[in-house]
């Protein structure tokens, strides 16, 4: 099969939503292909996709968000891909304000509003990651964690093998095509609402810490020095300033200071290496 845009909606126990959502998606776009990505779920949910008719393709187990993103991407024909969640948050008839910018960027995003209705916990929270985002990328980020996206398949292609199996797939993608040079666009989006039915799965804390934790690591990958030449300024910084105090104060020099000197050296020559390291892994990938 070989079509020009594929909707991917990965699902896990979402029966009382899934169908609604796939006459949706088909009927705004009725030549894209349409695959539920079933993972794992116990109350019949690729029934009901199927009877709507999406392509299900379904996981013996529940394995994660993420890897059932991954499984979508690995199926798809569409030289675009769309993604949106299975719950009812993310309305499909949104999806053409997102294709509508394809044609200069490589993804589009659907951001998030003020007037969104999204429950405070989860807006502090992605606003938190934000803030972290956009030192590290460098860029204004306006939501960084929104499932309801389009890109190219090329695109979603050649960072694969960097997304987590777990709820954190859209920050990674995100900061890796930016980080990568690849153009971006948010559209805001007031029309994306809180989860229609059930209990969200995602766990606020341990799942924050995981995003964080998936930045970093990211970031180690394309741009090591936003960790490491802060860090080891500091030091330095710390070290000469409590170098000139043992000499004004005590006359003598501490072991402490010259301890925390060097340190502070070796972390900006680890941080030079491992940007050359990612620099020459760009590099390989590219070629």
């Amino acid at each position: 099969m070989n079509v020009e845009l594929s909707v991917i909606i990965p699902a896990y126990n979402e029966r009382q939503t899934i169908g609604d959502i796939v006459r949706r998606v088909r009927a705004v776009l009725e030549q894209a292909e349409v695959i539920v990505v079933d993972d794992g779920s116990t109350d019949g949910t690729a029934e009901e996709a199927v009877n709507a008719g999406a392509k299900v393709i379904s996981h013996p187990y529940n394995i994660g968000n993420g890897a059932a993103v991954k499984t979508g991407v690995r199926h798809a024909s569409g030289e675009v891909l769309v993604f949106l969640d299975g719950d009812g948050q993310h309305p499909p008839e949104d999806i053409p304000q997102l294709l509508a910018e394809m044609g200069r960027y490589d993804m589009v995003i659907g951001a998030r509003t003020r007037d969104s209705n999204v429950s405070a916990f989860r807006s502090l929270g992605n606003w938190g990651l934000i803030l972290v985002a956009n030192y590290l990328t460098g860029m204004k980020i306006p939501d960084l964690t929104s499932g309801f996206r389009a890109i190219k398949r090329e695109r979603m292609r050649e960072f694969l093998h960097l997304l987590p199996n777990t709820f954190s797939y859209p920050s990674t993608i995100t900061i890796a095509l930016l980080k990568a040079g690849y153009p971006v666009q948010w559209v805001p989006l007031s029309s994306i609402q809180k989860r229609q039915q059930g209990k969200s799965k995602i766990k606020p804390w341990r799942d924050g810490l995981r995003f964080v934790n998936i930045m970093l690591r990211v970031i180690m990958l394309f741009d090591p020095q936003k960790l490491f030449l802060p860090i080891s300024l500091l030091m330095c910084l710390g070290g000469a300033a409590l170098l000139l105090y043992d000499v004004i104060i005590f006359n003598n020099i501490q072991e402490s200071a010259m301890l925390l000197l060097i340190v502070g050296v070796f972390t900006f020559l680890f941080g030079f290496l491992a940007d050359q390291v990612a620099h020459i892994r760009r590099e390989l990938l590219q070629r």
